[in-house]
């Protein structure tokens, strides 16, 4: 029995852990935004927090902030010099004593632009974390050039493999290849089969040799907590055959997968080992999942929780720092696009409210994904904070972005909310938090 339970408990600390350790790097970056802007704002802070609760490590800087940890790591907070909690809502009573000159350090008394960029900063450092750690992708591992050359090959079974690393693709099943986006089409063009002709530049001739077809049914990644990942499909698998019937190319796979409506499917998987290879039998259950579009709408679709791609990998070019920043913008407003697209579409019914996790789905996957590797644990980590960033601007009282409402009252009206007003609205705000956690946490335990 307790070894039974091991494995269990061995994983349970895993995704914990992966979770704690993404969690707090996100929340670091988020408070050391508002810590930072806060001081260069003139704002003096008493407290910088990671965790909650009793206190295990702590030590004073010369600018009188403590910095901390705290024994609870599901979150974190700046105290800033005033506040009567760490949420900066109200004073803590010796603002009134102050001279205006210390007033205008705490964040009941700085300027209103100051206190507002001090709010912002901590979702724009998110983005700004976002945007690095993509950027940072494309200059360190690269990104394909658009010459389709052939660089690393995949593992697939012998008979198939006949490119070259240097080989440059000109034709493939008698279309023209001149760009690696070519490439690409051909294997949604190009009938599929086990092997196709190629054209190749190798050596300064043009040969025409047989290889695989360009994308085949091999598995290039596994979705976390889809019907792929729970049956034990593993990145490098390549699908030879669904319910008997041979598979030749991806294309195939998703017609199949797409035409048994979520029925069961029985996959014969050909496995590279140490040793060589295997082949392995597994029975799964498609899952109907909603997927973002192209003009920021959605489609449903059955999948298997499986991603494909080329069977080689492209030779690859760095990009300088202006087009990593470039990729990086653009890989975060995707995500925010898709994420405030993806709330509309629950809202309205046009979704399923499985698309939202709560905090047990979010600790699964970031498990899941840091099993996969420290790239694709990392590459979570910039997708996440992404999205708190964008939860953080919601403008619900207690979130960044419903300080800012404050802050825009202030500026119209001249005057801050009443403290009665700002009061009845943070009820309302934890009341409208603690409902979507519910929730969150209702989808975590009841969908598939």
């Amino acid at each position: 029995m307790i070894a039974d339970f091991l494995p269990q408990f061995g994983g349970l600390i895993w995704t914990v852990l992966a979770f704690v350790v993404a969690l707090s790097v996100i929340v670091a970056i988020h408070e050391y935004g508002h810590y930072i802007v806060g001081r260069w704002c003139g704002i003096k802070a008493d407290v910088f927090s990671i965790g909650f609760g009793p206190v295990v490590w702590k030590r004073m800087d010369k600018h009188g902030t403590q910095w901390q940890v705290a024994a609870l790591p599901l979150g974190g907070y700046v105290k800033f010099r005033g506040d009567a909690n760490a949420a900066s809502v109200g004073g803590d009573g010796t603002v009134t004593a102050m001279s205006q000159a210390e007033r205008a350090t705490t964040m009941t008394g700085a300027a209103l632009w100051r206190r507002a960029a001090t709010v912002a900063a901590g979702p724009v450092f998110n983005f700004i974390l976002s945007i690095l750690i993509f950027g940072a992708f494309v200059i360190v591992a690269g990104r394909p050039a658009e010459a389709p050359v052939v660089g690393d090959l995949k593992s697939l079974p012998a008979s198939v493999v006949t490119l070259q690393p240097g080989d440059e693709i000109v034709a493939v099943g008698g279309s023209p290849v001149a760009r690696l986006a070519d490439l690409v089409e051909a294997a949604q063009s190009v009938p599929p089969a086990e092997t196709l002709p190629y054209d190749v530049r190798r050596d300064g001739q043009v040969v025409t040799v047989d290889a695989a077809f360009p994308m085949p049914a091999r598995v290039e990644a596994v979705q976390p907590r889809s019907a792929a990942w729970d049956i034990g499909i593993r990145p490098g698998d390549v699908v030879t055959a669904i319910d008997g019937t041979p598979i030749a190319s991806f294309q195939d796979l998703q017609a199949v997968v797409k035409a048994g409506d979520g029925a069961p499917l029985g996959l014969a998987v050909w496995r590279p080992t140490d040793a060589g290879s295997e082949t392995l039998e597994f029975t799964l259950a498609p899952r109907r999942m909603d997927l973002p579009t192209s003009d920021g709408g959605f489609e449903t679709r059955w999948l298997i929780g499986i991603t494909g791609g080329l069977f080689f990998d492209p030779v690859t070019e760095r990009a300088n720092p202006l087009e990593a920043v470039a990729y990086g913008a653009e890989q975060t407003w995707f995500i925010v696009r898709s994420s405030l697209s993806a709330l509309s579409h629950i809202a309205t019914g046009a979704i399923s409210t499985c698309n939202l996790s709560g905090p047990i789905g979010i600790a699964e996957t970031s498990g899941a994904v840091a099993s996969q590797g420290a790239e694709n644990f990392i590459w979570f980590i910039a997708v996440l904070s992404a999205a708190v960033g964008l939860l953080n601007l919601f403008p619900i009282p207690i979130l960044d972005g419903g300080h800012l409402v404050f802050h825009a009252y202030e500026a119209i009206r001249g005057k801050p909310p009443s403290d009665g007003a700002v009061r009845v609205l943070m009820t309302v705000g934890v009341a409208l938090m603690g409902l979507l956690m519910v929730f969150a946490l209702f989808n975590d335990l009841t969908c598939p």
